[in-house]
């Protein structure tokens, strides 16, 4: 029997490596001339591979088509995971803050190059090819079209990604052969993707990098609260940026211009009083200086100029002038810090695709096509995506071991 995976990113790598364990010889084809060209920058190059939590954890994190996935998580779950690249393919691994999992080395190029010994250690081969179609025939086999050449297979599994960082590769290509085969595809969407907002405030504060901020997104509204977290921002030209906006945009469904609210708190660790308390100690420190000189202990330099702005404070008044209704306004406006989101930016620019192959044309148990016998899917090509913490590249992982595993069936 000879199969075909097209893409050799995280599930395509997975597959192979799965499938090279029952004893098949595989073909992969990989458009770039790398295997594994996103996973190797994901983590900001450290690859958060998994998540240490239990199914109905990595469950709760995915917001899109949870439920299709609960083979697959039973099948290969986070444990088996951790297990299999330790034991299996000989990567020692750590766990960090919220169970994300990474390599001990910190280095994704680790990650993908484990895979990729594995996979070419079982004689299968990858042919850095792009597949630009698809094709079944009557007697059951496929034919894979790509650079004037043909090329047969018994079992296809396309893994060829979403749209997302198309310079790796992933440009939508996976959609297109998947329609060739008739599938339905939801319109792609970006997710885990930096925010547009209103105003110049953000393209003021532009570069800056905020550590330890509380971030909550509401509806506009009727200001219902749809995410709520601690850590670390950027502000960009655009708008905000950074880990911490990043999982907040998963959570903004159905994005449209101006329906969500951004509220930054500058000074979580510090409640309203407690902050008005600081505010009067730093003012009576720098008593004679003028209002704008007397917020460096509290603010970075480049925030000085806008939190004065915004207070409607003058510039030059010296603090001991300030009354206090204006100092507690101003610490009202440093705890709540509020952007307008405009949208989201390009999906070329999303980490993760949301949408794609419709799960309900695909077989939970086995990944394969309800439409075409001996066609398989797995990770991010499928309409599912999950929040940050190492979700996405588990989804991958289970769904690509699970096709495996019904790929090997006579």
């Amino acid at each position: 029997m000879h199969i075909a995976i097209v893409g050799a990113g995280a599930s395509g790598l997975m597959a192979a490596c799965r499938l090279a364990d029952a004893g098949e010889v595989v073909t992969v084809f990989e458009r770039n001339s790398d295997v594994g060209k996103k996973l190797a920058i994901t983590g900001k190059g450290r690859c958060n591979l998994t998540n240490n939590a239990d199914i109905p954890t990595v469950l709760s994190n995915i917001p899109q088509n949870g439920r299709f996935l609960y083979g697959a998580l039973n099948n290969f779950p986070p444990r088996a995971v951790m297990d299999y690249f330790e034991n299996a393919l000989g990567l020692p691994l750590k766990t960090e803050r919220g169970n994300r999992v990474f390599p001990q080395s910190d280095r994704a190029k680790d990650v993908v190059k484990v895979l990729e010994n594995r996979l070419l250690s079982s004689g299968s081969r990858i042919v850095h090819e792009k597949v630009t179609g698809l094709e079944k025939q009557v007697d059951g086999g496929f034919l894979l079209f790509g650079n004037g050449r043909t090329h047969r297979a018994d079992r296809v599994l396309l893994a060829a990604g979403g749209c997302s960082y198309p310079l790796t590769g992933s440009d939508g290509l996976g959609y297109k052969l998947a329609r060739q085969m008739g599938h339905r595809i939801v319109a792609p969407k970006p997710s885990l993707v930096p925010l547009e907002c209103r105003g110049t405030l953000c393209q003021a504060l532009q570069g800056l990098s905020l550590k330890n901020v509380s971030v909550k997104v509401c509806r506009t509204g009727d200001g219902e609260k749809v995410y709520e977290d601690f850590g670390e921002l950027l502000f960009t030209h655009f708008g905000l940026s950074g880990p911490v906006i990043l999982s907040a945009s998963a959570h903004m469904r159905d994005m449209a211009a101006d329906r969500y609210e951004v509220h930054i708190d500058l000074k979580p660790a510090l409640d309203a009083q407690t902050l008005d308390n600081r505010l009067k100690e730093d003012f009576k420190k720098y008593i004679n200086r003028d209002f704008s000189n007397a917020l460096s202990d509290l603010l970075p330099s480049k925030m000085i100029p806008v939190a004065v702005s915004l207070s409607g404070i003058e510039p030059h008044r010296k603090v001991n002038e300030i009354r206090k209704e204006e100092r507690r306004r101003l610490g009202t406006l440093l705890k709540n810090l509020t952007f307008k989101v405009k949208g989201f930016r390009p999906i070329e620019e999303a980490i993760v695709t949301a949408g794609g192959v419709d799960v309900k044309e695909v077989n939970p148990r086995t990944m394969e096509s309800k439409l075409v016998e001996g066609l398989f899917f797995a990770g991010e090509i499928l309409d599912v995506d999950a929040y940050t913490g190492g979700f996405n590249l588990q989804i991958a992982f289970s769904t690509a071991a699970l096709a495996a595993k019904a790929m090997v069936r006579p």
